[in-house]
């Protein structure tokens, strides 16, 4: 009797490269990954205000990816936060160094904005200490404020991944790629009748013109696969704003990203996300006229297309040695915006009254301009940390702001890379960061309001943008990964190599 022999579909991966990639050529590569989950009770970030964590959905992570080729090495950090203060940058980078040898100026942490993530911003300790009472009061007590106990737990997570991603070094045949993921990533600013912009105007508003600028459909893939095949970890880049929430604590639409290619490729695989150019992007469609899905749908629709999209970008990836790695950094000092003297007057006197009395928007943005007042005061000038990574044929781009996609897609355009993945929210936070013409008599919209988060002058992305062009452009590609070629054919097929058969 014959023998039949089947495989499981968890190994077929590993299976076809084996029989494809059968190549010399590899870098030393390590993947790993920490729990930064926050507690329940933990404040949860994303607003102006004070909000609760009450249950947990899935976890979050500091996720690592470290790459050597034997002459300098470099750490990628993902981070399920939504924001990276920069003090505990500098002092992560300060441990690691110490630790495991890789170069602070080597080391990109990158935050993914999500919103239902842990308690790392966005007032910071010590912020309003020397501030009167009443500043106080607003800064710690009435906005969203990071926990000095969580942001010691996530420097450590941090340090502890890098140096186990680095402990686990290998050779590894590495590759490059990208993909594009189209249906679930929209501008959330619209051109309206009057003139302006608006950010989401609301489904079915008959005063929408046209979208106020683009999207970056781009699935940016790193990947790194062990010598028998399998896949240890990726990189994955993409744009979009991490606050598709599922209800609960969350890596938000990350954690069904990191589902989708786990579920192809196995559980060992450590997905490293980097947030993309995404400060005018969301997951929101204002011109859908049907009912957008609820939670956790829309987090599992979202970060199920772009895992998906990584998945097809693996497989039609060539794999070999993605060298060199090198990395360059700036560090750019920009102006911050100042509330007029009228506008801060008023500000005072409505932050003394209730938020009922006044709105609580207005109350709210009174608030913030008080506290930008403060701010202005001790720190006039923001420190700006531009920084490139290089990985063979593909370079990261990164920049600490809410960065608006247009700037990201002028940085690819001007790159000499064959792969350039910009990574917002990376090595501090300095909030949104428009455009000129958004900052512009035809421009507005929330991005574009001055507060105690963003507050930057009118010239900031260009000035980002254009460092960032400049130190990727002082670094050359490395080659890209090719298979082996095939061997000539000794003749035809002689299952096909025959006329035409015809019958009377």
């Amino acid at each position: 009797m014959r023998r039949r022999t089947f495989l499981t579909l968890s190994a077929v991966p590993a299976l076809r490269a084996q029989s494809r990639y059968q190549s010399s050529a590899t870098i030393k590569a390590g993947f790993a990954e920490a729990d930064i989950t926050p507690e329940i009770g933990m404040e949860q970030p994303g607003g102006y205000g004070k909000v609760f964590h009450k249950v947990v959905h899935d976890p979050c992570k500091a996720r690592v990816a470290v790459f050597d080729d034997g002459r300098k090495r470099t750490a990628l950090v993902g981070l399920d936060a939504l924001m990276v203060p920069r003090q505990l940058v500098l002092a992560a980078r300060r441990e690691i160094e110490a630790q495991c040898g890789i170069p602070g100026d080597a080391v990109l942490i990158n935050a993914s904005h999500s919103h239902s993530s842990g308690p790392t911003g966005m007032v910071q300790p010590g912020d309003f200490d020397d501030a009167s009472p009443l500043v106080r009061t607003l800064g710690y007590e009435k906005s969203s404020a990071a926990d000095p106990r969580y942001l010691k737990l996530v420097q450590s997570q941090i340090v502890k991944a890098v140096c186990e991603a680095n402990s686990r070094r290998s050779e590894m045949h590495c590759g490059t790629g990208s993909g594009i993921e189209d249906k679930v990533a929209f501008n959330r600013r619209f051109r309206m009748l009057n003139g302006r912009t608006f950010t989401h105007p609301g489904q079915g508003n008959v005063d929408i013109v046209k979208p106020a600028g683009p999207i970056d459909p781009e699935v940016g893939v790193i990947g790194g696969w062990t010598r028998d095949g399998k896949l240890a970890g990726c990189v994955v880049n993409y744009a979009c704003h991490a606050t598709a929430g599922p209800g609960g604590i969350s890596a938000n639409w990350i954690y069904w990203m990191e589902k989708a290619i786990r579920g192809f490729y196995g559980p060992q695989v450590v997905v490293v996300f980097l947030q993309g150019a995404c400060g005018d992007i969301t997951q929101v469609d204002n011109r859908n006229p049907f009912q957008h899905p609820g939670s956790p749908e829309w987090s599992e629709l979202v970060g199920g297309r772009i895992g998906a999209e990584a998945v097809r970008t693996l497989l039609s990836m060539h794999r070999g040695a993605l060298t060199p790695v090198d990395y360059r950094s700036k560090v750019l000092r920009i102006p911050r915006r100042k509330p007029s003297p009228e506008k801060l007057r008023q500000s005072m006197e409505m932050v003394k009254r209730e938020p009922k009395e006044v709105g609580v928007t207005e109350w709210t943005f009174a608030k913030e301009t008080v506290l930008l007042d403060h701010l202005l005061k001790r720190e006039p000038v923001a420190d700006v940390e531009v920084q490139v990574i290089q990985i063979g044929n593909a370079v990261v781009v990164s920049n600490p702001a809410e960065y608006f996609v247009d700037f990201g897609l002028e940085i690819k355009a001007k790159s000499h890379f064959p792969f350039t993945f910009p990574a917002e929210l990376s090595n501090g936070c300095v909030g949104y960061v428009p455009t000129e013409e958004a900052l512009s008599e035809s421009g507005g919209g929330y991005e574009t309001r001055l507060t105690y988060y963003s507050n930057l002058e009118p010239a900031a992305g260009r000035l980002i943008a254009n460092a960032g062009i400049q130190l990727a452009n002082q670094l050359t590609p490395g080659p890209a990964p090719t298979p082996p070629k095939a061997k000539p054919a000794a003749g035809p097929w002689q299952y096909g190599n025959v006329p035409p058969e015809l019958f009377d």
